[in-house]
């Protein structure tokens, strides 16, 4: 990392650790004169066919004039980047500003050694953001017509690249705004590299366990013993400085005396001793590396994770950990078992992932307990580097993987997960186990930010993604349960056949608050005739419901039976393994738990009928999630983005820090004038004779209201007269309220014209440091002041998104016709929901937007006030670039 002192002008914010196509990891930054002698070694490493490439002719090293023209840049309108793999610069890119402020040529440079590694797509993507920042609005660039490579690299950038030949020259020319194809690219990128990262730790060809040991029960001992014992594929290696022999392997002193490559190295030592493992891991060319040591969750703990993290990615190397339980793949030509876990899981097809250790193993244990078996497991441990959303990315490409459930504590960046997750819920069925508290308490040991959105808004980014959301470890396991067993239910409809009609009845009273159909078979399952002929007529019973259209789902419930023993029912239902509806037995009543719930013959086994409810009930969920499709809203045209990011930039150029600046009448009309939205004029009076005035300047009839947020809107408070027509009545109003509102506190009072009656409604939108922009509805007064009746969304919306925050709060019937008055105008509502939204996704600089109230009727819509706070923000990590979070 670089000093920011270096120049005082360095914008330090750009910097960023990033994923190259092989999965290996780099940093980018932006370039000091401090580079010059890097950047002359790596012009020296070049080909003549490179170099030619890049400057129109050959030159066998940089003069000192151009080492000072490269390295010393203004940041604004000269900017470049270099990508530094240790000390040593892989790529170099940059941009000069034109003649005309909106335009600047760009170049790039990058070592032989790793040209296809997107190094250069990488650039544009973040010379693109400097260049925005900068009001650059065009890149221009002149190519070689036999650089194919960076031809290629132009046009699939995603922008709309012109190009045309001039005096042997390729001249292109391409906006840099980002476009929906632009962002699709570099999201198709960001996914294949950092799948291809996690996929190299989980299968890698030689692993290395520094801190193995010959002591029974120490951490090095037991993972060594467990790799050997899993029949690991690969190539195995313990470091030891102590010994010359462990677990049957030759030890080596130092990973650097290990005679071949190593992609995934396992530290087992103290953390006192970790950096210097890092750094003979990164001489060595380690890939990745697993962190098992413990030790840094509290006190300097987390700047010790930041510096190694740094170290490692610096060198190209992926981290998984501090404080890891381990990985597990249970393939069979890798069987990884670099963990704690005494043996490896059965191969199945659900991907996990987990954080704390602590929950690993809880998570292990439960997963082993009910027979689940695995296609792969993560545990992050403190997560400072791998996290949710790499592992996502490497569960949607693995072929292996059916099923994705994680549990997690902490989100590192929920706008990512929030776009991976609803893309890998298409394909596959992501469960989640978050606490009800997860966002607003910090884990120990976990460097991330709290939210102070409300629990729902979190529940509100699982939703929109089609997350399965659960409370807990063991509901996690039965909803896995079912969805690697069992296809997803088409329908809501349950038959439940029972050898109690009373059991079958209790299913159907739990279905019943749930969003299930149940219906009990009314012929009780007869199983007093005995094994042999109950079990077959059970068979035919099953095969009935199967065939009928109208049923999605089965579950056989059953108490115990003398005579018939249960392993002997469910080898007999496991004929409807794979079957085309899902298929749940429930075995109640045994006390001695010989039948246990998980996964029995291949079917889905419960020992609970709320259990078996609850999980079908949440698969049969995000059935209605997968039905529903995923429309983008309409464009809007009268939009000015460019217009709001320069006019926000003259307001908050001096809010000092973290500060806020509320916004005037006039500065937050300015504002929302950009986004097409209008504010019914108000004017804030100390007097009547200022009411008067007023009145006559905004036009009769006006309503008077006391200057107060809150009791601006409460009639029964006497805090808003409406409807007033001339001045008489506007002075008596006034003295009247004055005197009332004195008691509150309030001095000024505010006149504004008369709106169309309607519905009243707030809108709030606010940039939360977890989750970033929520969006937030609710109808006035009482449902969201007194019952807390609001509907969560989270920017960007799609138009099934848009229609959700309508319906969702409960007092919401009010818009939609109720007790005989007209439905309110839903098409203006959602245009300005859609508004909003875009405003507070394209522009984190509003920290807090509120619209309240707005009235809405059945012709009309009227904004009558707003709210609007601004900010410097912290640069957005999920910006158009791509960079690891940091």
């Amino acid at each position: 990392m670089v000093d920011p002192r270096v120049s005082a002008a360095y914008p330090a914010h750009w910097e960023a650790d990033v994923v190259l196509r092989d999965g290996s990891t780099a940093h980018l930054r932006p370039i000091t004169p401090a580079d010059a002698q890097a950047l002359q070694d790596m012009h020296k490493h070049q080909s003549e066919a490179s170099v030619y490439l890049r400057y129109f002719t050959y030159k066998s090293q940089l003069t000192p004039k151009e080492l000072d023209r490269f390295t010393n840049v203004d940041h604004t309108t000269r900017v470049s980047f270099i990508v530094l793999r240790g000390e040593k610069i892989i790529g170099i890119g940059g941009y000069d500003q034109l003649d005309d402020p909106t335009e600047a040529e760009v170049a790039f440079n990058v070592s032989d050694d790793f040209q296809g590694t997107g190094i250069a797509s990488i650039l544009i993507e973040h010379l693109a953001a400097a260049g925005r920042e900068n009001g650059i609005e065009r890149f221009t660039a002149e190519v070689l017509p036999e650089n194919r490579k960076m031809l290629t690299v132009f046009a699939e950038a995603g922008y709309a690249v012109a190009r045309h030949f001039e005096d042997g020259v390729v001249m292109l020319v391409f906006p840099i705004d980002p476009t929906d194809k632009s962002r699709s690219v570099m999201e198709a990128r960001e996914h294949r590299a950092e799948a291809q990262s996690v996929a190299g730790l989980l299968a890698p060809a030689a692993v290395a366990v520094i801190g193995a040991s010959r002591s029974w029960g120490s951490l090095g001992h037991d993972v060594l013993n467990r790799l050997i014992e899993s029949g690991f594929q690969g190539a195995i290696y313990a470091v030891n400085e102590q010994a010359f022999e462990i677990g049957g392997l030759t030890s080596y002193g130092r990973l650097t005396e290990v005679p071949g490559p190593v992609d995934l190295a396992i530290i087992c030592v103290p953390r006192d001793r970790v950096a210097q493992v890092v750094d003979d891991c990164a001489a060595h060319g380690v890939k990745g590396l697993l962190v098992m040591t413990a030790g840094y969750e509290t006190g300097s703990g987390l700047q010790a994770q930041r510096e190694l993290v740094t170290r490692a990615r610096i060198n190209g190397m992926r981290v998984i950990g501090p404080a890891s339980l381990g990985l597990l793949n249970t393939s069979g030509s890798v069987k990884l078992n670099a963990s704690v876990a005494q043996s490896l899981p059965e191969p199945g097809n659900i991907g996990f992932f987990s954080q704390s250790a602590a929950m690993g193993v809880l998570l292990h244990g439960v997963q082993m307990q009910r027979g689940l078996g695995l296609s792969s497991a993560i545990s992050a441990g403190l997560r400072a580097d791998v996290s949710g959303n790499d592992a996502m990315q490497y569960f949607e490409d693995d072929e292996a993987t059916d099923v994705v459930a994680m549990h997690l504590e902490s989100f590192g960046n929920p706008r990512k997960f929030s776009r991976i997750a609803r893309r890998l819920s298409r394909t596959k069925p992501v469960i989640v186990a978050k606490s009800d508290v997860m966002g607003s308490r910090l884990p120990p040991g976990h460097s991330v930010r709290t939210s102070q959105a409300p629990s729902a808004a979190l529940n509100a980014v699982l939703a929109q993604a089609g997350v399965i959301r659960v409370g807990s470890v063991e509901e996690l396991m039965d909803v896995a349960t079912v969805l690697s067993t069992s296809p997803v239910p088409a329908g809501p409809n349950v038959r439940v056949l029972s050898n109690s009609l009373t059991l079958a009845e209790v299913i159907c009273d739990v279905a019943a608050t749930r969003t299930l159909a149940a219906s009990a078979d009314p012929r009780e399952l007869d199983f007093s005739a005995g094994q042999s002929r109950a079990l077959p007529t059970l068979r035919q019973r099953i095969d009935t419901a199967l065939a009928d259209e109208s049923i999605h789902s089965l579950i056989v419930a059953l108490l115990p039976v003398p005579g018939i023993r249960d392993e002997a029912i469910l080898k007999e239902l496991q004929v409807f393994a794979g079957a085309s509806k899902p298929v749940l037995i429930v075995i109640s009543g045994r006390p001695d738990r010989t039948i246990q719930t998980g996964v029995h013959h291949r079917i889905p086994v419960f020992t609970s009928p709320a259990g078996a409810v609850r999980a079908l009930d949440k698969a049969h969920g995000y059935r209605q999630w997968l039905n529903v499709d995923n429309d983008p809203l309409p464009q809007i045209k009268d939009i000015d983005v460019d217009g709001a990011e320069e006019y926000l930039r003259s307001l908050t150029r001096s809010i000092p820090g973290t500060s806020l600046r509320t916004l005037d009448y006039a500065q937050a009309t300015g504002l929302l004038r950009f986004y097409g939205i209008s504010v019914f004029e108000s004017v804030i009076v100390p007097d009547a004779d200022a009411a008067v005035r007023a009145a006559n300047k905004l036009g009769w009839p006006v309503a008077l209201k006391a200057n107060d947020e809150y009791l601006r809107q409460r009639l029964d408070l006497g805090g808003v007269r409406l409807n007033i027509t001339d001045e008489s009545t506007l002075r008596a109003n006034f003295e009247h309220m004055s005197q009332a509102m004195g008691q509150w506190g309030v001095a000024d009072l505010e006149v504004q014209s008369m709106a169309d009656a309607g519905q009243a409604c707030v809108i709030r939108a606010v940039e939360d440091p977890l989750l970033g922009p929520v969006l937030s509805f609710g109808l006035a007064g009482d449902p969201v002041n007194l019952l807390d009746d609001w509907a969560h969304g989270v920017a960007p919306l799609s138009v099934q998104d848009l229609n959700a925050l309508l319906h969702r709060p409960r007092s919401s019937a009010r818009l939609f016709g109720y007790q005989g008055l007209p439905a309110v105008d839903l098409d203006r509502l959602k245009d300005l929901l859609n508004r909003v939204a875009l405003l507070k996704d394209n522009h984190p600089e509003v920290a807090i937007l509120k619209f309240s109230p707005v009235t809405v009727s059945a012709d009309s819509l009227s904004v009558l006030a707003v709210e609007v706070q601004v900010g410097n923000p912290e640069q957005r990590t999920d910006s158009v670039r791509r960079a690891l979070r940091s």
